[in-house]
């Protein structure tokens, strides 16, 4: 499952850089995560990095895009040959 941010964000621009796919960028009010790109830092960490740094816990798992594992590291891989 992807993760995505909640109207909590305080736009302390701590998750953005810490994205290793890109996925997360500056929404209309609040920072925004691409479902398409967000593999929960799958392949890259053992936890999802933006979760880890943000100060008021607001990044919960997106229950409209649910995605096991297998899924996750699948989407990782397709993203990784796109930039190699």
């Amino acid at each position: 499952m992807s993760l995505f941010i909640t109207d909590e964000c305080i736009n302390c621009d701590v998750c953005e850089p810490e994205c290793p796919n890109g996925a997360i960028s500056q929404g209309e009010e609040i920072y925004v995560i691409d479902p398409a790109l967000c593999t929960e830092c799958v392949g890259h960490f053992d936890t999802p990095q933006c979760v880890e740094v943000c100060p008021v816990d607001c990044i919960p798992k997106d229950p409209d895009n649910e995605e096991s594992h297998d899924q996750l590291y699948a989407k990782y891989q397709s993203l990784m040959s796109v930039t190699e």
